[in-house]
């Protein structure tokens, strides 16, 4: 399966190769994969009585169905899905009810900051959570996740903010994201127009340690290097669909990608590309598994972060979708998913309105 669905591409120059994807939307074709895969791994539980509900809040793909149906077979329980489009509508949802409509949810790890602090999620019980040795050394120690040294969620899948380029113009891959900055290529650059990444990945190329919690001093640093940058931009884009488009149509030899699915979209295109992680590093994003402060019945909730732990479950996220996971490391390596060590995984910043000011006003200054 991994052969026709996934993508292959090595360190330094990746040639990829696979299908439509967006973030966080898994092919649901095919499903059969999955429902061998995740009903042979024996999972020890506490018996459940019937009637027993977990309720779950996520994003789209992320409660396969296949994996429902192994849930619930194993334990007793039924599993009721509420899906969501963005983290504000989880945040919403959230606060609602306190967090007493779900049981566990899926976000990313810079949205823990803010969970913790207005209590609608709890510390997990590592106890609970056997599986969590399959977790990749990149994985067990994520610092967004633990707060006052409780660790309040479980990574499941991982992907990068990376650098797309045309391997026609570039014979070797470009090792640095100051190739943005560099004026021979000028106007055959595309940027996502994302505040945080943006300001993120421009603290990257500066060499500042921690890009979430800029000072005032790196923030003017970090404006000038972006407004040198703007000067070389032929377009901001929005979203997937949008930066592929305007990449495909040509003229472009470097984009800020807003992640790996990018590359195989142009490649489906025609269009020869590679896709590389800078020197400086790259944004990563994780999405985990966290538990309700109100979860009506935590040891369920346990169960189900602790079925996704199981290493089947990491083989069918990186052989359909192309993102990484984070318990079957074999899988990730034979994708050529080998880099989680070197991303700077996102975590709340400082000041988000600051950040998006600073943004609007670049984008708003005209170029000199």
């Amino acid at each position: 399966m991994a052969s026709d669905t996934g993508r292959l591409f090595n360190q330094n120059n990746f040639v990829l190769r696979g299908t439509h994807m967006k973030r966080r939307e898994f092919l649901t074709t095919t499903a059969s994969l999955a429902v061998g895969a995740l009903a042979a791994p024996a999972i020890v539980r506490p018996a459940f009585a019937a009637g027993k509900e977990l309720r779950m809040l996520t994003w789209e793909g992320y409660a396969d169905d296949q994996w429902v149906k192994a849930f619930e077979k194993k334990t007793g329980a039924s599993v009721s899905v509420s899906y969501t489009g963005s983290v504000d509508e989880i945040f919403a949802k959230m606060t609602a009810s306190g967090g007493a409509d779900f049981d566990v949810i899926a976000i990313e790890t810079s949205s823990y900051k803010r969970l913790t602090q207005e209590k609608l999620i709890q510390p997990l019980d590592e106890a609970k959570l056997p599986n969590s040795k399959n977790l990749a050394g990149a994985f067990k120690n994520v610092s967004a996740i633990v707060i006052e040294g409780k660790t309040y969620a479980t990574p499941f899948a991982w992907g990068s903010i990376p650098l797309i380029y045309n391997a026609d113009t570039f014979q070797t891959p470009p090792t640095s994201w100051e190739v943005l900055w560099d004026e021979k290529y000028k106007g055959r650059i595309i940027v996502m127009d994302d505040a945080n990444n943006a300001i993120v990945t421009a603290a990257l190329t500066l060499g500042i340690r921690d890009p979430f919690n800029l000072t005032d001093e790196q923030f003017e640093q970090v404006k000038q290097k972006l407004l040198k940058q703007k000067a070389n931009i032929a377009s901001y884009y929005a979203g997937f669909d949008d930066g592929v488009s305007i990449f495909a149509q040509g003229g472009i030899d470097l984009m800020m990608s807003m992640g790996e699915p990018q590359a195989p979209m142009l490649k489906k295109q025609g269009v020869n590309v590679g896709l590389v992680i800078p020197k400086e590093g790259a944004i990563g994003w994780i999405d985990c598994w966290a538990i309700s402060s109100k979860a009506r019945d935590v040891d369920l909730a346990h169960a189900w972060i602790d079925a996704m732990l199981d290493p089947a479950v990491g083989t069918y996220i990186s052989t359909k979708t192309g993102y990484g996971n984070t318990t079957n490391q074999a899988v990730n390596i034979d994708a050529g998913l080998t880099y989680a060590d070197k991303l700077v995984f996102l975590q709340a910043p400082e000041d988000f309105a600051k950040r998006i000011e600073l943004w609007n006003t670049i984008k708003a200054t005209p170029v000199q």
